[in-house]
């Protein structure tokens, strides 16, 4: 083995059924917000079609909401760059800013307001 190089722990059955386990919606910061909203008598919609899939949608004020978890898309204030396999890695966050930039062109262009709220955990 390679000086620096770390091999993963778990075999690849194991680790596949770890990442398998990461949600994709109904996430905690998901959740907070969504309930906060419907606290305050605002309605949405989930699983809207339209265009990148965002995670709440007003459809009458054509505004679609995005939570953006911290790490996958490189939060300036939480992200930590992955130590092991970085080229994979940068490929990989690299590739979610650009298509967090197209979705909000095309979206913009269908005349949809886009925001992305990044949660802000205390500390």
């Amino acid at each position: 083995m390679a000086k620096g190089k770390r091999t993963d722990v778990l075999t690849k059955e194991q680790r596949k059924f770890c990442m398998s386990r990461i949600r994709g919606r109904d996430t905690k910061p998901e959740l907070l917000l969504r309930h906060m909203l419907w606290g305050l008598g605002l309605r949405y919609r989930l699983r809207f079609q339209v265009e990148g899939r965002p995670d709440l949608v007003f459809p009458a004020a054509k505004t679609a909401v995005f939570v953006d978890g911290c790490q996958w898309h490189c939060c300036p204030s939480h992200w930590v760059r992955p130590r092991s396999n970085r080229d994979f890695w940068d490929r990989k966050f690299e590739k979610n800013r650009i298509r967090d930039q197209v979705v909000n062109s095309a979206l913009n262009e269908q005349g949809w307001r886009v925001l992305r709220k990044r949660p802000k955990f205390p500390s």
